[in-house]
């Protein structure tokens, strides 16, 4: 499976909806969601700042977690960003190819 970092902001009637469901019913639904979906949450924390949220999950395949994606900016309450994570063993074998890259100007 592949992991995801995702970071989130609720907006407009999502505060409204994280104010009246509280904390634990919204991380128990998107978890059941994702765990429906054949994923997994590996770690989900709510946070100052930019994101309201920031969690870490797997997904069987890009194209799922593209659909979790889509679904969730779809609905206007919540803007979502997600980042591929790769592990250490995965960027060693990245830098074992060949890549005849030129750039710009050279």
């Amino acid at each position: 499976m592949a992991k995801y970092l995702y970071q989130a902001s609720y907006v407009g009637e999502g505060i409204k909806g994280l104010l009246a469901e509280g904390a634990t019913s919204r991380v128990d639904y998107v978890k059941s969601l994702i765990t429906g979906m054949g994923g997994t949450v590996e770690a989900f924390y709510f946070s100052f700042g930019d994101d309201d949220v920031v969690a870490i999950g797997d997904f069987p395949d890009n194209e799922t977690a593209a659909a979790f994606t889509l679904a969730v900016n779809a609905s206007g309450a919540v803007k979502i960003k997600t980042t591929v994570l790769m592990t250490p063993e995965e960027v060693d074998e990245a830098t074992k190819k060949t890549v005849n890259y030129r750039p710009p100007g050279k």
